[in-house]
């Protein structure tokens, strides 16, 4: 969709702020309906998003490994797979 192409560059900050300004819109409940439609997919595309972004800052996210004194030995991934 074209449309939410700008989406792929957004941060995940920037990502949530678009979300929550379409949950806001929604709630109100003065939207149209063919521009609810259009807003609740966006979102749906955003959600998404943040989705990826979360889960490849996830993969990121490493553990201490302390030795038996609790000593600092090194790092390992958080969720070894």
């Amino acid at each position: 969709m074209a449309e939410n192409e700008d989406i792929k560059a957004m941060t995940f900050e920037q990502a949530l702020a678009a979300l929550e300004q379409i949950v806001d819109d929604l709630e109100r409940g003065d939207v149209p309906l063919d521009q609810s439609i259009r807003i609740y997919e966006r979102g749906e595309a955003l959600k998404d998003h943040c989705d990826r972004l979360l889960k490849a800052a996830e993969a990121k996210v490493e553990k201490i490994r302390l030795s038996r004194e609790g000593k600092p030995l090194g790092v390992e991934p958080l969720d070894p797979e």
